[in-house]
């Protein structure tokens, strides 16, 4: 069994270029596409703090740069908001701004997969367990997911993955996972198939985009074969994982938005803004008046 470690670090593979986005993704980084007034990124980032991550770490590609300039003081608009006394905006992007030294950049200079995307932060992370979060998927609910998890990897160590229910007839579009008995507040995971063949899936058990891994998964990526899609895969790294250490499944049952694709995108705008005190009044009965239109 792997030894239980303090979760201080995460992982955030940025360096896609969004091309089911294009052509806004040509000059902006989809991980910056605003769902209502902030980027993707930011509600990933703020899950990842949450849960009390204290260093986060972005593999990066070209033309990603306006990621780490985000996540930075800009001088000038800072001493704009003070000459105008705008005190709110000051305190909001007080707010998002990381600890100083708590953030680090690294490139993945081929798009080789998110095996190979991982294996880029290996020298960031060291020895040390570490949560990766796609950033294209955001979650809603009262607790993030990544605070569950990290409930479960508290009690029980080793490597978690969150996941959700699909329709049976829609596994064989995911990464499934075998579901055995319970550990914690989740249960042992028994196997891991990326896109099972129809009607050959373990369960309707998907992984959803959150993971705690342990550092030997580094190892594993080093030597991995090309898998589906002629991409380093990750899943295909977990399964000879699992064959050395226990892994875990934490079951979220939030709401999570593929802002990856353009119906999860503007379904994640919709819901975000219907949560906000200060936009529902305003847009609740147009989008209402909208769908009614459409009948």
């Amino acid at each position: 069994m792997a030894e239980k470690r303090k979760l201080r670090k995460a992982v955030f593979p940025v360096a896609g270029l969004g091309t089911r986005f294009l052509p806004a993704t040509k000059a902006v980084p989809k991980e910056m596409l605003t769902v209502v007034d902030r980027p993707v990124i930011q509600y990933v980032v703020d899950e990842a703090l949450e849960a009390g991550i204290e260093h986060l770490i972005f593999v990066t590609g070209r033309s990603k740069a306006v990621i780490e300039d985000y996540f930075d003081i800009q001088v000038e608009l800072e001493q704009t908001l003070r000459q105008r006394n705008k005190t709110a905006e000051l305190t909001l992007l007080e707010h998002i701004l990381p600890v100083a030294g708590s953030t680090s950049f690294t490139r993945q200079q081929e798009p080789l997969g998110l095996g190979h995307a991982v294996w880029c932060a290996r020298e960031l992370v060291g020895n040390e367990p570490f949560a990766l979060l796609l950033p294209d998927m955001i979650m809603k609910a009262p607790k993030g997911c990544l605070a569950g998890m990290v409930e479960l990897y508290e009690h029980d160590g080793g490597n978690v993955v969150a996941v959700e229910e699909c329709a049976p007839d829609q596994a064989h579009k995911y990464g499934i996972v075998g579901i055995g008995g319970e550990v914690g507040n989740g249960h042992r995971i028994t196997q891991m198939v990326e896109k099972p063949a129809p009607g050959t899936a373990p369960s309707n058990f998907f992984i959803n985009g959150r993971y705690i891994l342990q550092p030997e998964i580094f190892s594993i990526l080093a030597t991995q074969e090309r898998g589906a899609g002629n991409e380093i895969q990750l899943t295909d790294a977990m399964v000879k994982l699992l064959k050395e250490q226990p892994f875990a499944a934490y079951h979220f049952r939030g709401e999570t938005y593929d802002c990856g694709a353009k119906d999860g995108f503007i379904l994640a705008n919709v819901a975000f803004a219907l949560a906000r005190a200060d936009i529902r009044p305003t847009v609740e009965e147009p989008l209402m008046a909208m769908l009614k239109s459409l009948r």
